[in-house]
């Protein structure tokens, strides 16, 4: 008999359970620096909106509402140097992950049709292709590729800041994609979600650069055809729980990306959507929440060098990417018996091997804890 259900691989975290399991027994308690979810309170001036809003009884919109595509064009013209985009071009998303897993299918790929993405990356990536029936194939930039495969390419995952490695693209090196995928007729689709938490050069605060977005009018090159932006609020925000995320760029591509939607009931709850304008109208809790990270970061770092890890790239997000020059999984159990369980490179593509990703999600007290065990 045929099986029901997808054949999709086993969810990688599930091989973490035993290293978890030893980490736990640490006497001073684990200290879980592996997934990179927030810890700290989402700001009040976003809870206020979504409470605010609780009285939502009628079905919302797929496709937003003039008030939060006005509030998301609003930040990217005020945060990210997107002065030129159009509010219709502009969807609110239940979370980035998901939008990731679908956008290939949502886009129309299929068998026959590649999906490139970053040769250190996400998986969610490769299952978006997947679940399309499309294929996925690593690589940082489209002149790697055997010409057979290039000319098969429909979609361009770019991630700058990316996960797990922190690196970050400058306007030259993403305009360079751009062009490659418009010479190919292929959509970009930019994972942003990292942009806010850039670190050295990457940080305004501090005298740095704003990191670039692929709708900024340099990368773009005064069009915004065949360009998505895919960000989420989750780390700037603290709003994982909310899953409060957007997508914009190309207005050509929109309507048919709401219309599916609609058709799908993939619709972002009302009282979700106003606390979205909210958050995003609010520059202030983003930079206190990054004050925070900053300081877990300049604690961390140096205790995980005294370790033995030699860190890479790094220069935005909230993780920090080394390695200690041995199999993943030797460090990640040398990390479990001091109790901090860390995120193997390997969950991330072969050239992840020999690599941990340490997230700076943990609280004041954990961050201590884990410097003082590495130190």
């Amino acid at each position: 008999m045929k099986q029901f259900g997808l054949q999709l691989p086993d969810y990688p975290w599930n091989a973490m359970q035993p290293f978890a399991a030893k980490a736990a027994r640490h006497p001073g308690g684990v200290v879980n620096l592996s997934i990179g979810t927030p810890v700290d309170p989402t700001p009040e001036i976003v809870q206020a909106a979504l409470k605010a809003a609780a009285d939502a009884p009628g079905y919302p919109t797929t496709h937003g509402t003039p008030a939060v595509r006005e509030a998301i064009a609003g930040w990217y013209a005020r945060r990210r140097g997107v002065p030129d985009l159009d509010p219709e071009a502009i969807m609110p998303t239940v979370g980035s992950k998901e939008l990731v897993a679908w956008l290939p299918l949502l886009l129309g790929l299929g068998a026959g049709d590649v999906v490139v993405r970053p040769r250190v990356a996400y998986p969610t990536y490769d299952i978006g292709a997947r679940l399309a029936g499309a294929e996925a194939v690593a690589g940082d930039d489209l002149d790697e590729l055997d010409p057979a495969v290039r000319a098969k390419v429909r979609l361009v995952w770019v991630n700058s800041p990316g996960n797990p490695t922190g690196s970050v693209r400058d306007k030259k090196s993403m305009g360079r994609i751009v062009e490659q995928a418009r010479q190919l007729g292929a959509v970009v689709a930019s994972d942003e979600c990292y942009a806010e938490l850039g670190w050295g050069p990457w940080d305004p605060a501090r005298g740095g650069e704003t990191v670039p977005s692929v709708l900024d009018p340099e990368v773009a090159q005064g069009s915004h055809e065949g360009l998505l932006s895919v960000y989420s609020l989750s780390k700037q925000s603290n709003l994982a729980g909310y899953r409060a995320a957007f997508i914009a760029g190309d207005g050509a591509l929109m309507p048919n990306l709401v219309n599916s939607r609609k058709h799908a009931g993939m619709i972002v709850p009302a009282p979700v959507q106003a606390a979205t304008a909210a958050a995003v109208a609010d520059d202030a809790h983003v930079q206190a929440q990054k004050d925070l990270y900053r300081g877990r970061r300049e604690r961390l770092l140096p205790a995980l060098e005294k370790f033995g890890l030699q860190i890479h790239d790094s220069e935005a997000g909230l993780y920090l990417w080394g390695t200690a020059g041995e199999d993943t999984w030797a460090t990640v159990d040398r990390f479990a018996q001091q109790g901090i369980v860390v995120g193997p490179g390997v969950f991330y593509g072969e050239h992840g091997e020999g690599f941990v990703r340490v997230a700076l999600t943990g609280t004041d007290e954990r961050i201590d804890a884990a410097v003082e065990r590495l130190g």
